[in-house]
């Protein structure tokens, strides 16, 4: 491996411990040879994720995304070449040693333009596919540089685990920031559209996301017992009980956020599960 490129690797993990500490912090629990693919799949997701915060309009929010697609498709243009970004390079050729399928993180980041536009989850299943895409996929990757039989019925655990972390972000979201409402599933709302506001609304909706969270979570955690090493690849959710914690006592109306759990106790929470106590 050049030095070009293991730098980039670490650009990767650079990126990961600035953005996302408790992510970062999972990931150390994965094999020394593995850590830094690891890093890669992880700062393509990030950075992904962050486009919408990064651009004022859409469409120059889709030309970042189709950037990254078209790198992974290798039609990006000479001058925009994707191995001269640090991570797009480390991330090609993660891809390449580890024959991932290049179409999921294509999914990934399509799925990611519905991050630009203002219009509403419309389902229960539309928002638990774009987590699928977003947060599942991440973990399934991993856990196949880890060596996991992606095939076997406990494997389920990556799709489960994802679902779980990324109906529980989403729901930290709603409350400080309004426009993350959007989120929330058209179809939540049209029962009892006359008899109350979507106000009125909100808190008992997010509540259901963050029941469904628990859910998936714990069908994860039964399943987790099967995976032996590959296991290191669940733990980003982790942390995932916590914040359902601090979520059931939150007030939705607020423009406050419902409060982080500790660092210490987070940091416990991947520790323990790193043992195989638990998820």
């Amino acid at each position: 491996m050049s030095a070009a490129l293991e730098e980039h690797y670490a650009q990767c993990e650079q990126l990961l411990r600035a953005r996302d500490r408790d992510l970062w912090l999972a990931c150390l629990f994965a094999p020394r040879e593995a850590r830094k693919h690891i890093h890669a799949l992880y700062a393509f997701a990030q950075e992904a994720a962050d486009v919408s915060g990064k651009v004022t309009q859409p469409l120059l929010g889709e030309m970042r995304l189709q950037w990254w697609i078209d790198a992974l498709e290798g039609a990006a243009a000479p001058g925009e070449g994707a191995r001269a970004n640090p991570i797009a390079d480390a991330l090609i050729d993660t891809i390449e040693r580890f024959a991932l399928p290049r179409e999921e993180f294509i999914a990934l980041a399509e799925a990611h333009v519905f991050d630009l536009y203002d219009d509403r989850m419309p389902s229960w299943t539309a928002l638990e596919d774009y987590c699928r895409a977003t947060a599942s996929a991440p973990m399934r990757w991993a856990a196949r540089i880890l060596g996991a039989d992606i095939q076997a019925p406990s494997a389920r655990a990556f799709d489960e685990a994802g679902v779980a972390l990324g109906l529980t972000r989403i729901a930290r979201a709603i409350a400080p920031y309004s426009v993350q409402r959007k989120f929330l599933p058209d179809e939540a709302f049209a029962s009892d559209g006359e008899k109350a506001s979507e106000r009125e609304q909100l808190g008992p909706v997010v509540k259901e996301i963050c029941r469904q969270a628990q859910s998936h979570y714990e069908q994860a955690r039964r399943l987790a017992l099967a995976l032996g090493p590959a296991h290191a690849a669940l733990l980003p959710a982790a942390t995932t009980p916590l914040y359902l914690e601090r979520l059931a006592r939150s007030d939705f109306h607020s423009d406050r956020p419902a409060g982080e759990a500790s660092p210490l106790r987070r940091q416990w929470r991947i520790w323990r599960a790193s043992r195989g106590v638990g998820l």
